[in-house]
């Protein structure tokens, strides 16, 4: 399974940046192709979050414990 790890940063705080794991149904057949080209779900999700910037995102397969460079 393929995983898009976010970048997000505050728009009231743009120094203030925390990653996240994008993880919705709309994601379930993400290729890793399409992940790395920006997949057109990302989009969409960040429409529901409108607080935050996407700074860079990256796709990991498998398990991600959040301590990856």
């Amino acid at each position: 399974m393929i995983k898009i790890i976010a970048v997000l940063c505050s728009l009231s705080s743009p120094a203030i940046c925390h990653e996240q794991i994008v993880t919705t149904s709309d994601f379930a057949s993400v290729s890793m192709q399409s992940c790395l080209m920006g997949a057109p779900q990302l989009a969409d999700w960040m429409k529901q979050h409108p607080a935050e910037r996407l700074a860079a995102w990256r796709c990991v397969i498998g398990k991600y414990d959040g301590k990856e460079a």
